[in-house]
C-alpha cells in the first residue's frame, strides 16, 4: 500500500486490522470491512486478498474466486492455488479443484501449501463419491511423520474422517487419537469425534441445571395449585 497517500492507506490498513480480527468469530463484520477497503485501493493486491478471504469465509466462492485471482494476476504467486481450487469444490466443480491439483503451480508451492493442496484433492474426491481415492490421496510422508506441523492436526482428521466415511472404523479411530495429540490449539473436533467413538456421551452441565430449576418451579406451582384440604367436619 505504500503507493497509497498517508491518509488512504491507513484507512485501508485499518479496515483490513478489523478483517483478520473479525473473519473467525464474525465472518460477516469482516465481509463488510473488506468492502470498505476494497473501494478504497481496489488496485492493491493484499486488499483483494483479504476480499478474497472474507468471501469465502462467507461461502460466496465466486466472489472469493474472483478476488483470489484478481490478487495472484497483481503478484504472480502461486500461494492462492490451494483456496482457489477450493473454491472450485464450493461451486460444485471438483473435477476442476482435480485439475488444479495436477497443475504445474502445485510444485511451486511451499511445504504447508502443497499439505493444502492435498487435502483439497481428498475433498475434491470425496465430493464424487471417490471414498478410496481420497484416502489414498492423503496418504503421504507428511502423514506418516511423527513430527508435528502446523498443518499435522487437519491432515490427521482429514485422513481419519475419510476412513471413517469408508467404513474403517478402527483405523478412524487410531488416526482421530493421533489428530488430538498434534491438535494444540483445538483446530478440529477431533477429542469430540473421538469420545463419540468411544461411546462417550456428554451432558451439558448448564442445561442440566437448567432442567432441574424448571422441574423445582413446575413443583412449587403443583404445591401452590393444589386444593386446601377442608378442616375436620363436626
Amino acid at each position: 500500500m505504500q503507493s497509497l497517500p498517508k491518509g488512504l492507506a491507513e484507512d485501508v490498513a485499518r479496515n483490513l486490522v478489523m478483517v483478520a480480527r473479525l473473519i473467525d468469530e464474525d465472518p460477516e463484520g469482516a465481509y463488510g470491512y473488506s468492502k470498505v477497503a476494497l473501494r478504497l485501493a481496489s488496485r492493491v493486491a493484499a486488499v483483494r486478498e483479504a476480499a478474497g478471504f472474507a468471501a469465502y469465509a462467507n461461502q460466496k466462492y465466486s466472489e472469493a474466486l474472483a478476488e483470489f485471482r484478481a490478487a495472484r494476476r497483481m503478484t504472480g504467486t502461486v500461494e492462492l492455488w490451494p483456496v482457489m481450487a477450493d473454491c472450485e469444490r464450493g461451486l460444485g466443480r471438483p473435477e476442476k479443484a482435480l485439475d488444479m491439483a495436477g497443475a504445474p503451480e502445485v510444485n511451486k508451492l511451499d511445504k504447508a501449501g502443497q499439505v493444502e493442496m492435498r487435502l483439497v484433492a481428498a475433498g475434491a474426491r470425496r465430493d464424487m463419491d471417490q471414498l478410496d481415492a481420497a484416502i489414498v490421496t492423503l496418504q503421504s510422508p507428511e502423514l506418516a511423520s511423527n513430527a508435528v506441523q502446523p498443518w499435522t492436526a487437519r491432515l490427521r482428521y482429514a485422513y481419519a474422517d475419510a476412513l471413517l466415511a469408508a467404513g474403517r472404523e478402527g483405523e478412524a479411530r487410531e488416526w482421530f487419537a493421533k489428530a488430538v495429540e498434534a491438535d494444540k490449539d483445538g483446530s478440529t473436533d477431533a477429542s469430540d469425534r473421538l469420545a463419540e467413538l468411544d461411546g462417550v456421551e456428554f451432558v451439558d452441565a448448564l442445561n442440566e441445571d437448567e432442567d432441574e430449576d424448571e422441574a423445582e418451579i413446575e413443583a412449587d406451582e403443583d404445591v401452590q395449585g393444589a386444593p386446601e384440604e377442608d378442616g375436620d367436619k363436626d
